[in-house]
């Protein structure tokens, strides 16, 4: 039976990742919280638009904003 999306974001928990959300805008920060409705919590996290970057510290992100989430390869050989 395949895994729910939060039991496979367990994995990444405590890596830098890259969110995608629906107005476009980029996140990336330290995944440090994930619930059964992918809600999301960010640490040091920064948001980038097409006009600038900015610091925003802990984030909360409710998890219908997300449209895709990109966890860098920890140098294991294995995928995230």
């Amino acid at each position: 039976m395949p895994e729910a999306p939060s039991h496979l974001l367990d994995r990444v928990l405590q890596q830098r990742v890259v969110l995608t959300l629906k107005d476009a805008r980029r996140l990336t920060g330290k995944l440090v919280g994930v619930d059964e409705h992918m809600n999301l919590v960010l640490d040091d996290a920064e948001e980038t638009t097409s006009e600038a970057t900015r610091r925003l510290g802990r984030v909360v992100l409710r998890g219908s904003n997300l449209v895709a989430l990109n966890a860098p390869p920890t140098g294991s050989g294995k995928p995230a």
